[in-house]
């Protein structure tokens, strides 16, 4: 009697719940690996032409306005700063400086391509500047600094860090102790972000990666999991988010430019493009905190505009940015501070920043450890060339719509033509 009972609950309440979780685990892997989103943004304009299709382009394109600004105005510095490589001897940061026609009061520096990868929408977004906004009325007090492709290895090569696996914007010193950075909750999560075999987009770890992560954020929680692996680490050589144990080439190079650019102004605003994380198709405005003064001028400066500051519970925190360490260089000027995002797999919920995370875990995964075969290749990077250069040509064109939003305000506004 104990027996048939055992057998109906088994039939009709344990077997149909089996095959419940199944479907919803089914569905969840499939969900979770699909990139495709259908953007209807509103735009009126289109910027395709803009957006170049490989680092090569990008390049020629930046060097070809150079030459016009060289030809244009008096004084224009280009000059391209190859980057030591042991893969590529044609690697380079390439500079363009036109300065202040007359007195030199305020600096925008404009930088793309710190995270390699992110280049393509950082040079739109300079090209928009360039087409748009810069004019002899522009420069009458105003200098421009433009710094294409910081880390033209990752741009050329479709990855984010450096050849050194060094990601540049946790690598910029703005304090000499950078490199001695521990971060310890990196450590609790190594073994889930960083596997230690080869690549196999299809098993089963990779298909319910979701699973296994969403036990991590039960032990913690979502924003403490996102701190812990996206600060930068200092540790781990071939881990993610490694920031390394000492300035990257590319630090050596800029710090003397952009020293001797900056000494004769007394304002500098920053602006350093990137891609990736947020709200898909949103421009976001993304500073590291910072003391209570600075933040009153910064927000003065965008007001209008939401900045989403790294001390909220929905953003992180990191050590090493780039903007930081420009601010670093000049230490007693009048600093407004940027970093503009591009988000792009909607990041800020848990399924998106999961996503994320996880494309970057098997990026690094094959970098490191091999991939099992040419399609798991051709995947995992396709799917990272998506996660910082959407094919969307209403991505493309809604971002910089947003860029010309924010531009349109804050630069009058910064040169004191507002």
């Amino acid at each position: 009697m104990i027996m048939k009972t055992l057998t109906k609950i088994l039939k009709y309440v344990l077997l149909p719940l089996l095959i419940i979780i199944v479907v919803v685990l089914f569905y969840i892997s499939i969900g979770f690996g699909k990139l495709d989103f259908k953007d209807d943004f509103p735009v009126t304009e289109d910027y395709s032409e803009l957006f170049p299709e490989s680092y090569e382009i990008a390049r020629d394109d930046f060097r070809t306005l150079s030459a016009e600004l060289h030809a244009t105005y008096e004084n224009v510095q280009y000059y391209p700063m190859w980057v030591a490589s042991e893969k590529d001897t044609d690697l380079t940061i390439d500079i363009c400086y036109i300065p202040a026609q007359g007195d030199s009061l305020n600096l925008l520096i404009l930088s793309s391509g710190v995270h390699g990868v992110e280049g393509y929408v950082g040079h739109a977004a300079q090209q928009l500047f360039l087409e748009n906004y810069l004019s002899e009325e522009f420069l009458q007090n105003t200098g421009v600094l433009l710094i294409h492709a910081v880390n033209p290895y990752g741009f050329k090569y479709t990855r984010r860090v450096t050849e050194n696996n060094v990601d540049m914007n946790r690598n910029s010193p703005s304090t000499p102790d950078l490199y001695d950075t521990r971060n310890e909750g990196y450590t609790q999560v190594y073994d889930l972000i960083n596997p230690q075999k080869r690549v196999r987009t299809g098993s089963l770890e990779n298909r319910f990666f979701f699973v296994k992560a969403i036990n991590e954020i039960r032990k913690a929680s979502l924003p403490v999991l996102r701190q812990a692996v996206l600060q930068g680490q200092y540790t781990y050589a071939e881990g993610l988010y490694f920031g390394g144990q000492g300035p990257e080439p590319q630090i050596e190079l800029l710090r003397p430019v952009i020293s001797e650019i900056s000494l004769p102004y007394e304002r500098i605003m920053m602006l350093d493009l990137h891609t990736g994380y947020g709200e898909r198709g949103k421009l976001h405005l993304f500073p590291n905190p910072m003391e209570d003064e600075e933040r009153r001028k910064l927000e003065s400066m965008f007001d209008g505009f939401e900045i989403d500051w790294g001390d909220t519970d929905d953003f992180y925190t990191v050590t090493g940015d780039f903007v930081g360490f420009v601010g670093a260089l000049s230490p007693h000027k009048e600093y407004y501070p940027m970093l503009i995002e591009y988000g792009t797999l909607n990041s800020q919920t848990t399924m998106g920043s999961l996503k994320s995370i996880h494309i970057m875990i098997l990026e690094n995964q094959g970098q490191q450890h091999g991939f099992a075969s040419k399609k798991d290749s051709l995947r995992v990077k396709g799917n990272l060339r998506e996660m910082y250069y959407p094919e969307s040509e209403n991505w493309r064109n809604y971002v910089m719509h947003q860029t010309r939003d924010v531009f349109d305000v804050v630069l009058p506004r910064f040169i004191g033509q507002e």
